[in-house]
Parts: structure tokens; sequence; C-alpha cells
């Protein structure tokens, strides 16, 4: 990959650069979940075959590469708070929770109704119907438990 790693001028991800890194981030971990394959790879073919250059690329890396790597701290957040069994949730709604989720607690730089908010607005986009909602509630526990002093300010 000879593509620079950079953030978008002024090293300050605007939102809308965030947001489509979310965006194609969700598409590629549930690319990886459904065939498996190597992380790289994913995001080579994500790079060449879509519109990037208003993407976040950086935060796209991250989400790809770092969430699979933290998979099992992240579900250990997600599980105890599901009605259902992991394997029952559909993979996307199961991809925009360990989204939330990392960024919950790995990117405390980012406020957490942004996190809860930007894995909802996924939801409503790639989710079944009223699968945000689902998302919202799971998000909404795991911030009380890794965000608490933040939620009380």
């Amino acid at each position: 990959m000879s593509e620079n790693l950079t953030a978008l001028p002024n090293d300050k991800p605007k939102p809308a650069a965030r947001r489509k890194a979310r965006h194609f981030a969700l598409q590629a971990l549930y690319q990886w979940h459904i065939a498996g394959g190597n992380l790289n790879e994913i995001e080579s073919q994500f790079r060449r075959e879509n519109a990037m250059h208003k993407v976040d690329l950086v935060f796209f890396h991250e989400l790809l590469h770092e969430i699979p790597a933290h998979l099992t701290m992240i579900d250990q957040y997600i599980e105890p708070l599901l009605d259902r069994k992991k394997q029952d949730l559909g993979v996307v709604e199961l991809s925009a929770l360990r989204i939330g989720t990392y960024e919950l607690c790995k990117r405390i730089d980012i406020p957490f109704r942004v996190c809860i908010n930007e894995s909802v607005e996924l939801a409503k986009v790639f989710g079944a119907e009223e699968s945000y909602r689902y998302i919202n509630g799971v998000l909404d526990k795991i911030a009380r438990q890794v965000r608490s002093v933040e939620m009380k300010g």
C-alpha cells in the first residue's frame, strides 16, 4: 500500500471525514466477518474501489485493524448486555456495536455521545429496521461503564 496514511489537511479530521471512515469501516468489517481474509487486502480493496478522497484514512485504517485486534476486549463489554447470543445478532448490528464500543473504550478524545450517535446512524443506514434502538441501548450501557465521569459532566 503505497498511499500515504495521513489525516486530512491541518491534521484535524473533519466530522464528515470521520463519518465516512466509519461508513467504510463498517462495510470492511462486515466483509472480514463474513468472508474472512487479510485485513490489509480488504483495506487495499476498499481504497481502490471506493471514493476515499474525503475519508479520514487514518481513522478508517485504525478501525479496520484495531477492532479485530481488540475483539476479545470489545466483545467482553458487549456480550453481557445482549438479550440474545452474540451469534444471533446481525453482522451489521454486531459491527456497529463493535465500532461504538471500540471508540468508547479506546478513543476518549471522541465524546461519548458522538461514539453512540455515529454507531446508531450506521445501524439506521445499514442495519435491520429498528436495530438502531438496540444499538443505542447497548452502547449507552457501555458508556455508563467506561465513560461515567464524562457522562456526569
